[in-house]
């Protein structure tokens, strides 16, 4: 595919680095010359200097020939994107997709106007990121959830306890103990990621990815050797748009939620917008602030300032203190991994979200969505099997799937399936896959 990527800040620099390693020819846009050189050093890429909202810029860039254009200019140029997008469709562009910061633009009426408009898909990744942080602390024993089908099946992820049931057991037996209520897809271990086999022996500190049927959720959960929480205490530090959206959506569920914010500014504005949350000006970096503020009280601990290390350290603190779940945001590769092995439970990266977001452009119309995993580089893809897919022509040990792939489950009408050598796919059963990078486009294939 030719790409054109409007933006050569974070979220544009990774998805061109990502893209490109999926041999995808790949143009991006931006006015600044360092930011172009940059990223022109570290991916096989294309760059024009210049404003993605001028045609002369955009057909400089071969805008006629794109198959997918991508505006990801910083959050504070919101209606550039959206100007960029409405020009790249009417030049020629044959799919465009914008970044916003504006939560009424993806309301159900309004995203009609931009449709209209020719612009096919709009994303917030703040407003993601808070949702995935909303789904943690409900689902708080994971350290990533997602749910398919209205919760049919869903995947979670978490890191296996030395106490944990499933430690020195294998998958074959896993599946014995558990009436094929969930499957593990994969394993994290010492930076490797492993499809696993029946042999394959879970050991302490795996991170484990499992594929559940909706009644087998609450035993997968509970085989991490984690106990489950209901957060009724939240403490979130950081009153930032993602600090904000997760505070209101958790004052339905928590008896009391605690913000920390430095800026009075923005403390003012929060007191005003918040229902229930308790709004408190400090640094949020000063241990005995926390303590004062009784975070040894809290079941929940949510960093989200702009600092990955203050986001990281102040959820070390709050773990040390006997916070049972810990959410920091993290937006530096680097240190994702060692936030994880420092304890923190979940990490959040904003440019992992929208890439998952955006990959999906790259493949067929058959995925309905993709997640971009931390951690790892693997994905989750779920497909709508279309009616000449050549998943259908068989059972799964017959058809060759790729050996760095793994069918977790499919949902067919009103039932859900864990899936096995001797499962058969049918049309219009939606189909949860994992899979590594490399398998991704001999995956996608499969259900053309």
């Amino acid at each position: 595919m030719k790409i054109i990527i409007a933006g050569a800040g974070e979220i544009g620099s990774h998805l061109a680095k990502m893209l490109s390693m999926e041999f995808h020819e790949i143009t991006v846009i931006s006015p600044n010359e360092e930011d172009l050189e940059r990223i022109s050093s570290e991916a096989d890429i294309i760059t024009v200097e210049g404003h993605s909202s001028s045609i002369e810029t955009l057909q400089k860039a071969g805008i006629h020939k794109a198959d997918l254009f991508i505006a990801v200019n910083p959050d504070s140029e919101q209606d550039i994107n959206i100007v960029s997008a409405i020009l790249a469709k009417r030049l020629g562009a044959k799919k465009v997709t914008a970044r916003i910061d504006n939560e009424e633009y993806q309301k159900n009426d309004n995203r009609i106007v931009f449709t209209d408009l020719g612009i096919d898909s709009l994303f917030y990744p703040e407003k993601i990121a808070a949702t995935e942080i909303v789904n943690l602390l409900k689902q708080n024993t994971a350290s990533e959830f997602m749910s398919y089908s209205h919760g049919k099946l869903q995947l979670i992820v978490y890191k296996l306890e030395e106490c944990s049931p499933m430690v020195n057991r294998t998958v074959g037996e896993l599946k014995e103990r558990t009436q094929n209520l969930f499957r593990s897809v994969a394993i994290s271990r010492d930076g490797n990621t492993i499809i696993p086999k029946s042999a394959t022996r879970f050991k302490t500190g795996d991170v484990v990815y499992l594929v559940s049927k909706k009644e087998g959720l609450e035993q997968a959960l509970s085989l991490s050797g984690k106990s489950k929480v209901s957060v009724k205490n939240l403490m979130i530090l950081g009153g930032g748009r993602i600090g904000e959206m997760v505070a209101k959506a958790m004052e339905r569920q928590a008896e009391n939620i605690k913000l920390i914010e430095l800026s009075p500014d923005k403390c003012h504005h929060l007191s005003e917008v918040m229902a229930k949350s308790l709004v408190i000006n400090g640094d949020g970096r000063n241990s005995d602030l926390l303590m004062e503020e009784g975070i040894r009280d809290m079941e929940a601990f949510v960093a989200v300032t702009s600092s990955s290390e203050t986001n990281i350290l102040s959820c070390v603190v709050a773990k040390r203190m006997g916070v049972p779940k810990v959410i920091a945001e993290v937006e530096n590769f680097e240190y994702i991994k060692l936030a994880e092995e420092m304890g923190v439970d979940s990490v959040i990266n904003k440019k992992l979200i929208t890439a998952g977001k955006i990959f999906r452009f790259t493949l067929s119309n058959k995925v309905r969505s993709i997640k971009v995993l931390n951690g790892t580089d693997a994905v989750v893809l779920e497909f709508i099997v279309n009616t000449n897919s050549k998943i259908t022509t068989g059972k799964l040990k017959d058809l060759h799937f790729p050996d760095n792939a793994i069918i977790g489950g499919f949902v067919r009408g009103n039932e859900s399936f864990i899936a096995d050598s001797e499962s058969t796919i049918r049309p219009y059963d939606q189909v949860v896959v994992f899979a590594n990078p490399e398998a991704v486009d001999k995956v996608d294939k499969f259900f053309l």
